[in-house]
């Protein structure tokens, strides 16, 4: 149980909030007080959280306190401990105590030749002589202590081995988690902000559309301009419905990740346009559990990932090498059942016979005995040879598994390094680009005020600056996403490690 506190406290151990724990645990109260009361309205237990606004720490926190998968992985960890102590009880002493208490109704009678009893008598004839008493006890002690069993021996050691295993799976599935749980919260706030962009378009496209009424009504404008741009914004409407319904798709997988029910309705702090890739501070309020999540394990120095001791930090390598550890292991117990046996036992025993009624152990005799039993198996056919063969084959297996994670991990850490280099190039591009095209449009607008411009280049200029928008929240998304790729692949995921 050392270990999972060990875990436990070493995973779940970031500064929060008083009010991320205070919403945490009056959700995990409101999620069990439901689970006990099945016939309560979901929707109506969580409708008090449909203000709760959680940064990217709260998110973390929540998913490593209640992931599904995680939780299991507690349990196999649990589990493990309890194999530790079934492996010890395995090179214990086995103590056992029985008594026995028997009533002859009728005493027993054996047949005896009559000569037995009288030199004179007829061999040939069997008298009926009754033996035993009424009462009869018997009772005592057995001790048992293997002096030598191979597997025993061996168990020890693989039980230990195998709660280093499911340890490391522990860590892999919470680095996976987090993992998950940051890429789904930056997939939330790339359809929020596609959903704030087109609603930002089709607000600028409904004013202009106003304004150029009023040009129409006053004879300044064409009534095909104005026509055209309504087609335009009623072609934009639908676009803002299903960006709406992808953030609550998104939510949805978010919700899944964290372990909270997919009906509960939250928010979520970030703003794509406002986070600066750059800067080792947010800017905005609203990106500092971002920034502090992603600042948390350090920038590849780097383009090229090597020098870097992946076997010691990835959660799947360091899996792959305590399952080899674990085969080894197991090939020693296979080799130890073709060893002998040696089993030593003691017994002490007390027996007493009563006529009559009958008192508990009176008139008792006791005896103690010693012994040493040594068991070797010859010949059973071919299954403990078999059996070798196929662990030994399972270890090759391994072998090979854990050579393709090598180059699986050295592809990952590099694709990742090449997409947070590639955002680090584009991004002082996509950002001078906004600017220009707000510039532009600006300058559009006020061309058209003065009856030099045109509804179409009006509606191209927006449409440039969304673009924009766009591009560089995406720029930010991308890098966001090959950031938490890369602590991952490099096993260096924040708030585990």
């Amino acid at each position: 149980m050392n270990s999972i506190k060990r875990i436990i406290t070493s995973t779940v151990t970031p500064k929060i909030s008083s009010f991320t724990l205070l919403s945490l645990f009056v959700l995990l109260g409101t999620i069990f007080s439901s689970m006990v009361n099945a016939q309560t309205d979901t929707l109506s237990v969580y409708k008090n959280f449909s203000d709760t606004q959680w940064d990217l720490e709260d998110i973390l926190t929540i998913a490593l306190a209640n992931n599904p998968g995680l939780r299991r992985a507690v349990l196999s960890v649990e589990d493990a401990e309890r194999l530790v102590f079934i492996a010890y009880s395995n090179v214990l002493p086995d103590i056992s105590t029985s008594m026995n208490y028997t009533r002859n109704v009728e005493t027993p009678v054996n047949f005896i030749p009559e000569s037995v009893f009288d030199p004179n008598g007829d061999p040939n004839k069997l008298v009926p002589i009754a033996f035993g008493t009424d009462n009869n006890w018997q009772g005592g002690f057995t001790v048992e202590q293997n002096i030598f069993e191979g597997p025993a021996l061996v168990g020890v050691s693989t039980a230990t081995i195998f709660r280093t295993v499911q340890t490391e799976n522990y860590r892999a599935t919470a680095q996976n988690v987090v993992t998950q749980a940051r890429q789904a919260y930056y997939q939330v706030l790339i359809r929020q902000e596609v959903a704030r962009l087109q609603a930002a378009q089709i607000g600028r496209l409904e004013e202009n559309l106003s304004q150029n009424k009023k040009r129409a009504e006053l004879g300044f404008l064409d009534d095909y301009d104005v026509m055209r741009l309504d087609v335009q914004l009623s072609n934009l409407r639908p676009s803002l419905i299903q960006a709406e319904y992808d953030i609550a798709e998104a939510k949805r997988e978010l919700a899944l990740i964290i372990g909270i029910p997919v009906q509960l309705e939250y928010g979520l702090k970030g703003d794509l346009n406002q986070f600066d890739i750059y800067s080792e501070q947010a800017f905005s309020p609203e990106n500092s559990g971002i920034k502090k999540v992603d600042r948390m394990t350090q920038l590849p120095s780097q383009q090229v990932g090597d020098g870097l001791d992946l076997s010691q930090q990835r959660g799947d390598l360091r899996l792959l090498q305590a399952s080899l550890n674990l085969k080894d292991k197991e090939i020693q117990a296979e080799k130890a059942r073709l060893l002998p046996v040696i089993t030593a036992n003691y017994n002490l025993q007390w027996s007493a016979a009563e006529p009559g009624s009958p008192t508990f152990f009176e008139n008792s005799a006791r005896f103690q005995t010693i012994g040493l039993r040594v068991s070797m198996p010859l010949f059973s056919g071919w299954e403990r040879i078999s059996n070798l063969q196929r662990v030994q084959i399972s270890k090759k297996d391994l072998l090979l598994q854990q050579l393709q994670a090598q180059e699986n991990a050295s592809h990952q850490v590099q694709s990742a390094i090449e997409q947070i280099y590639e955002s680090f190039q584009i991004a002082k591009a996509r950002k001078e680009a906004i600017e220009q095209a707000i510039e532009g449009y600006n300058r559009t607008q006020i061309r058209l005020d003065n009856g030099l411009g045109s509804t179409l280049e009006l509606t191209e200029a927006l449409l440039q600056v969304r673009e924009a928008e766009l591009n560089y929240a995406q720029t930010v998304f991308n890098y966001l996403l090959a950031k938490a790729s890369y602590d991952l692949a490099i096993g260096r995921v924040p708030l585990i490690d």
